[in-house]
């Protein structure tokens, strides 16, 4: 049976709760079809994140690996093109951490492309209802910071583990918070995540269609 990843952050940046670990805690244990949802949270700090997902990826072997964080102010399910090898944090992690113009991997190559078939999972998405688009930046604080991270060592690995990010936005009890910035309910979230595994697991190729068209 083939193991499917999902990671989470903990809280940061003063919020009380995150609704990418909300999400993907939801799915830990779902099978179907030949495959288990094993969830992991990752602290919200800088090295001490990637350590987490090496740890996760090495004991369970995933087919597929599907990093989450969210997104405060975006109103979709992002689903992440291209991780860069830089670290320019506009806030402090929850070490009080605040990196600038660092790279994640000295010497690394500059970015790597998601190899989840990003297009086919937006579609997916939008079909089912559910707002969602291709992102062009995870930016530069530790959800790219963890992105590249997993990238540079699904590189490395042998195997065809498949690996990407998804960008979530707030839960609607964040938004209230925040001037009633765009959010989605847990259960959206939870069924676009359930969509994007089904979607990486039975999609080979992605689609090729013109970027308008899912962005």
């Amino acid at each position: 049976m083939k193991t499917i990843l999902l990671t989470g952050f903990e809280p940061f940046n003063q919020e009380t709760i995150n609704p990418a670990w909300e999400t993907v805690r939801a799915l830990d244990g779902w099978s179907e079809d030949g495959f288990r949802v094993v969830a992991r949270q990752l602290p919200c700090v800088f090295g001490e994140a990637n350590d987490a997902m090496a740890r996760a990826v090495a004991a369970l072997d995933p087919a597929v690996v599907i990093a989450v964080g969210q997104a405060g102010g975006r109103c979709d399910l992002s689903v992440e093109r291209v991780a860069i090898n830089i670290d320019d944090a506009p806030i402090m992690d929850n070490r009080q951490q605040q990196l600038v113009d660092q790279p994640i991997v000295p010497g690394g190559p500059a970015a790597y492309f998601s190899t989840l078939p990003i297009k086919a999972i937006v579609q997916a998405l939008r079909a089912a209802g559910l707002p969602a688009s291709v992102s062009q930046t995870a930016g530069t604080f530790v959800c790219n910071h963890v992105f590249y991270g997993l990238m540079h060592a699904a590189a490395s690995r042998k195997g065809s583990m498949r690996a990407g990010f998804i960008h979530i936005p707030y839960l609607p009890q964040q938004a209230a918070a925040h001037s009633g910035a765009a959010s989605m309910s847990l259960a959206d979230m939870v069924e676009g995540i359930r969509i994007a595994v089904r979607t990486a697991l039975t999609t080979g190729a992605d689609l090729r269609v013109q970027g308008g068209a899912t962005q």
